[in-house]
């Protein structure tokens, strides 16, 4: 008799009597001992973070978590006007949102600054060597007509609050590497290729504290998502006790204006 197949697995798996997750009994040594966003990067590096790892990442979290009235928060409350009996569905809708305007960010930057990096045959030593490679990288950039993933803000154009907060609580912790210390730099020479300042967004900088907190980068998205995913579970309690939603529709429903056919 042919024996059955197995699949192995460090997460979850369940016996008749226990739940072990990350070689750990889960009741007993997890619930109510490991925090949520300690236990979301054991999950995904399946190594535990020290608690300065933990501080960073749950830093990035909350930074990730809402920023208002985005496409995301209105899809988000839109759906659940229309199907209130989903959720999941309006939760979905807001997170499938996540591209590279809004939240996508996150990802582009951290692998924009890995690329950059891995490409080095060695790594600048202080302020000045890294100045050089952020000036070499903004110039390259431009000549090809290509955007700096994580320069810019359309609201916070003077300085986006969470860039200088995440660098100096990375600081604090010891998790400055070098996807880090490249974007510092690119905020501090890119003005000299550009011709004007703009702020380094708090997309790109949580991009680059969790590349250098070693997390994978095809994920950096996802834990944008998982940030986010609390974000729209508020703006829904939120539209439960202060409903919009259906003003924003209505808004458009009846403003609406017929005119000519226009071909491309």
């Amino acid at each position: 008799m042919t024996e059955p197949r197995t699949y192995e697995t460090a997460l979850g798996a369940s016996s008749r009597e226990t739940i072990t997750l990350l070689g750990t009994d889960l009741a007993r040594d997890v619930m109510g001992t490991v925090g949520f966003g300690e236990l979301a990067f054991w999950l995904a590096t399946q190594r535990r973070p020290t608690p300065g790892q933990v501080r960073v990442f749950e830093a990035v979290l909350a930074a990730l978590a809402d920023h208002g009235f985005t496409p995301t928060a209105i899809v988000t409350r839109l759906t659940y006007l229309s199907a209130p009996d989903s959720v999941q569905g309006a939760l979905a809708a807001g997170l499938l949102g996540g591209g590279s305007r809004f939240l996508g960010v996150t990802e582009d930057c951290g692998r924009f600054l890995d690329d950059v990096l891995v490409a080095q045959d060695e790594l600048p030593t202080d302020d000045a060597g890294w100045d050089a490679l952020a000036l070499t990288v903004v110039q390259r950039e431009r000549e090809a007509g290509r955007f700096v993933p994580g320069l810019g803000h359309h609201v916070h154009k003077d300085g986006d609050p969470r860039t200088p907060r995440l660098m100096q609580i990375a600081a604090e912790e010891d998790q400055v590497g070098p996807h880090l210390a490249l974007f510092a730099a690119i905020g501090r020479v890119h003005a000299q290729v550009l011709g004007k300042t703009l702020p380094l967004n708090g997309a790109g900088v949580c991009g680059a504290a969790l590349a250098d907190l070693g997390l994978p980068l095809p994920l950096l998205r996802g834990f944008a998502l998982l940030a986010r995913t609390a974000g729209l579970i508020g703006q829904l309690a939120e539209e439960l006790r202060h409903p919009v939603a259906n003003d924003i529709f209505l808004s458009v429903d009846l403003n609406n204006r017929s005119v000519a056919p226009d071909p491309s």
